[in-house]
């Protein structure tokens, strides 16, 4: 019990005497500061110029890339979708809407042997054929595609 009180008290005493520098913005989360992202990617209006900022134009297409989501989406905002990449030191996947405004939808990175997952709620204009992108660890980009068919649209449509 004495020790549970004692960790319990240096751990107030740190936050306490920490606080004040993260208020000043003398302390600051590096790695979060750090993060880069691809904004020519993310900011494209179409999928030849994303896939051309991604680096992966040239991708070679891959049955080992399943993709669940449904064939009929009734509302474009809110589609579900599932991805699982069976190919050997995935190290990120990204997906791209075709006929959306900007295509690159999300892209995940992966580090370390993890099973390469993804479970995400899309927004789709119109119907349109999603493809993802998974990079290897040597920097090879393979993808797959899958049509979906939007009743509702979910981008101002």
């Amino acid at each position: 019990m004495l020790e549970l009180r004692r960790q319990f008290l240096k751990g107030g005493l740190s936050a306490a005497l920490l606080t004040p520098l993260l208020g000043t913005g003398l302390l600051t989360p590096t790695r979060v500061l750090a993060a880069d992202w691809n904004r020519p990617a993310f900011t494209a209006r179409n999928v030849g110029d994303a896939l051309k900022a991604y680096g992966s134009a040239n991708a070679a297409e891959s049955r080992d890339i399943l993709i669940n989501a449904p064939e009929i989406a009734e509302n474009g905002a809110k589609v579900e979708i599932e991805i699982t990449s069976n190919i050997a030191n995935t190290r990120s996947l990204a997906v791209f809407a075709d006929k959306n405004p900007m295509p690159l939808c999300s892209s995940i990175e992966f580090s370390g042997p993890v099973l390469p997952y993804l479970r995400e709620q899309l927004k789709l204009s119109e119907t349109t054929r999603i493809r993802v992108v998974a990079k290897t660890a040597e920097g090879k980009f393979h993808v797959a595609f899958r049509e979906i068919k939007v009743t509702l649209g979910g981008c101002g449509g």
